[in-house]
């Protein structure tokens, strides 16, 4: 989740994390091929499990199942806070 910036509270997935950086895609506006690059200080670690990278790799669809799994993860954030 970022912290900071424009994308402050939105639900991210890190696809990578380098020198200080973690490189976070929504499928949508941040494809997998352009990562946001976000300083980790920015960034708040929700949930560890996620997509492992053999699905990531293997699957041409790759933006639609990013899309799928955070819709998915947005929905039972929302049903827990109420």
């Amino acid at each position: 989740m970022a912290t900071a910036g424009k994308e402050k509270g939105q639900i991210f997935i890190v696809i990578k994390v380098a020198d200080g950086f973690a490189f976070l895609c929504d499928g949508k506006r941040l494809k997998i091929s352009r990562p946001k690059k976000k300083s980790l200080k920015h960034v708040k670690l929700v949930q560890t499990e996620g997509l492992c990278e053999e699905e990531i790799e293997q699957n041409e669809r790759t933006n639609a199942l990013l899309r799928k799994f955070l819709s998915k993860k947005r929905s039972d954030a929302c049903q827990k806070t109420m």
